[in-house]
């Protein structure tokens, strides 16, 4: 019984193996090489030398499996001689595009939709890209579909960002609420709010001109995301105007050697983006120590002046003392 169940499975795979092979396109035979002079040798050896790390780089950036170089041979071989037909370059752009719209455009807007009430329906997609390139404006046309799309499309990150980081945002507002009740904390019409720790007496730096500064962030928790006093070198130096709207209108408001605290808003931080461990719509604090004004002199310390009551009069000299001279 076993030899019977042997024999027939062998027959199969002997019959399967015949199958492919008839079905396998014959590959023609190779074409004898004959190098007839320099010039067909240079030739030879240049379209030889010219493949030095093609293999690679089809594999990296064209995503070709190497089980598969005889289909690309194949497809090179049938497209070297129709590089200057219309109709071929039409159709391997055609190729082309529909990569980078699978690679970039489904998978960004997937992602870009991900967490949101709207997802992405990849065939719909297509069907809705080809039915504009053949100019089919049944269900929308350019300008609708344009204006649905962006529509739609800011809802959904309205709705995204409220489920990822509303939570987030009301947290800062609350702590901001509070804080702006507490005794020595002042309001800018914008909406920024500090607390002033020591008062400087030098010049305020306009928003072009490059400072020194000490600093230290805070979450509104208290986690500390960044410090200057912890580096090596503790100033940093940068133009005033080239750091978050915060920090710019408070340090335009700085007298140097101030050392303030700042409690900034989302809106003049970092807004909906997401900065290392700082979340989108997150409310900041900084401790700020302006240090100095490139191109402008510290103010020099006035000199201490004592009392004339405590100064001590010179005693008159003696008939003891008038003898010792």
């Amino acid at each position: 019984m076993k030899k019977t169940i042997l024999f027939a499975l062998l027959s199969i795979a002997a019959l399967s193996v015949a199958e492919a092979k008839k079905k396998a396109p014959k590959e023609a035979p190779k074409p004898v090489i004959e190098l007839k002079s320099a010039s067909d040798s240079v030739s030879y050896a240049a379209g030889y030398a010219n493949t030095q790390g093609l293999i690679p780089f089809i594999q990296q950036q064209h995503k070709v499996d190497t089980a598969y170089m005889a289909d690309f041979i194949l497809g090179f071989k049938e497209a070297k001689d129709k590089v200057n037909d219309p109709r071929f370059t039409a159709y391997t752009a055609g190729v082309q595009i529909a990569r980078l719209v699978e690679e970039r455009m489904i998978a960004g807007m997937g992602n870009e939709l991900k967490d949101s009430p709207d997802s992405l329906v990849r065939e719909l997609f297509y069907q809705g890209f080809i039915a504009a390139l053949e100019g089919d404006t049944t269900k929308f046309n350019m300008t609708d579909a344009g204006q649905y799309f962006k529509t739609r499309m800011e809802a959904d990150k309205k709705a995204k960002d409220e489920k990822l980081y509303g939570e987030n945002r009301r947290a800062g507002e609350k702590f901001l609420e509070e804080n702006a009740k507490k005794e020595g904390v002042q309001v800018t019409a914008s909406g920024l709010q500090y607390k002033v720790i020591t008062e400087g007496t030098g010049p305020k730096p306009t928003a072009t001109q490059e400072v020194s500064v000490k600093y230290e962030g805070k979450l509104v928790d208290g986690t500390v995301f960044d410090s200057s006093y912890k580096r090596k070198d503790p100033v940093t130096k940068f133009r005033a105007n080239q750091v978050i709207k915060g920090w710019t209108e408070a340090l335009t408001m700085m007298p140097m050697g101030s050392k303030w605290e700042l409690y900034i808003p989302y809106n003049l931080a970092y807004g909906e983006r997401e900065q290392g461990k700082i979340k989108p719509y997150s409310a900041l604090i900084f401790t700020v120590e302006l240090i100095g004004i490139t191109g402008v002199e510290a103010p020099k310390a006035e000199p201490e002046t004592v009392p004339a009551a405590k100064l001590t009069p010179a005693k008159k000299a003696t008939k003891s003392t008038k003898r010792a001279k």
